[in-house]
């Protein structure tokens, strides 16, 4: 190797945009390193928030592209992975893909009008597709591509408690609330509330809802720790998506013992399956009626259902995929 360049498996281009993206990506090089690879991380500058979606997805485009050249003049991996169609766009150099869901799906209208086309270039292009979910690949401009499918590995942070052992009625999770349906959460709150119970409402700063009403607490944004533990302790997590790309925040959420409630929603939203499985009640537009059944009428084998069909989510079953299939498709 010439000069200063150093040489490593795989160059991980992270948009990492959310906090969730950042945790995914993390995730995502966790495994890649547990199947004997050498991971480096390109992470895309943090970008100012604009008006627009087109306009928000040029920007970190722009900003994945840079980090890529950057980490590229450095070092010469044997193969890069693009997390997230956007961080591909504007690709230096082509590589496999990672995404959760494409613009096809999630950007409709003049919200993608440039970004769709060059999309389908790049998914074309790509020597690989590494889709979180099947539903992801189905509704992508790829779907018939070769890809090896690598969901986002979900854990328990603890031990579950008991349903009677929380204290917490209700948690959500608020980082987006137009996209995560925080009226109509709240909505359904205030009219199936009782007594002293209580919503919290997590990733939202304080003051972007300054009168929440009765029985919701604001918490602002957590550290992770902070907000699994906070998980453990809520008896429900609450949501009403009308569409969701992937839905990390629910997998945690059953993970750590809370019961689903959600409405249905398009998009390739993998705890929707589960959620009707564990108890199809709490699934709907009816959300104050399915708040009331959880909290009054909890199927009792709820939580360790949940356990069982979270399974092929784990890190152990995920890295069985990653070691046996994707090391050797990217490395060759």
């Amino acid at each position: 190797m010439e000069g200063n360049v150093s040489s490593t498996d795989i160059l991980l281009v992270s948009l990492g945009s959310t906090t969730g993206l950042r945790a995914s990506d993390e995730a995502f090089a966790t495994l890649l390193r547990g199947a004997g690879a050498t991971v480096q991380i390109a992470r895309a500058a943090p970008q100012r928030q604009v008006r627009t979606l087109a306009l928000t997805d040029l920007l970190w485009a722009r900003a994945s592209a840079a980090a890529a050249r950057s980490a590229l003049k450095a070092t010469a991996p044997r193969a890069i992975v693009y997390s997230t169609t956007t961080a591909a766009l504007l690709w230096p150099r082509p590589g496999a893909i990672r995404f959760d869901a494409s613009s096809a799906e999630n950007r409709p209208g003049h919200d993608g009008i440039w970004q769709r086309p060059l999309e389908r270039r790049r998914l074309a292009e790509a020597p690989l597709l590494i889709p979180t979910s099947a539903a992801a690949l189905a509704a992508s401009p790829a779907a018939g591509a070769d890809a090896v499918i690598i969901p986002i590995p979900v854990a328990a942070s603890g031990s579950p408690r008991p349903q009677t052992e929380r204290q917490v009625a209700a948690i959500t999770y608020a980082s987006d609330p137009e996209k995560k349906g925080l009226g109509r959460v709240l909505a359904a709150w205030h009219q199936a509330r009782r007594n002293d119970e209580r919503l919290v409402v997590a990733g939202l700063e304080r003051n972007r809802l300054p009168d929440p009403g009765p029985g919701v607490e604001l918490v602002g944004k957590l550290a992770p720790e902070q907000y699994r533990e906070l998980l453990g302790r809520s008896k429900l997590f609450v949501c009403a998506p009308r569409r969701e790309d992937y839905g990390i925040a629910q997998l945690e959420a059953l993970a750590d013992g809370c019961q689903l409630v959600t409405t249905e929603a398009a998009g390739g939203y993998e705890a929707l399956a589960l959620a009707r499985e564990l108890d199809a009640r709490l699934v709907g537009d009816d959300l104050a009626g399915a708040i009331r059944t959880a909290l009054d009428d909890p199927l009792p084998d709820y939580a360790a259902r949940a356990g069982d069909l979270l399974e092929p989510y784990s890190f152990a079953a995920i890295q069985g995929i990653v070691s046996d299939r994707l090391l050797a498709r990217l490395l060759g």
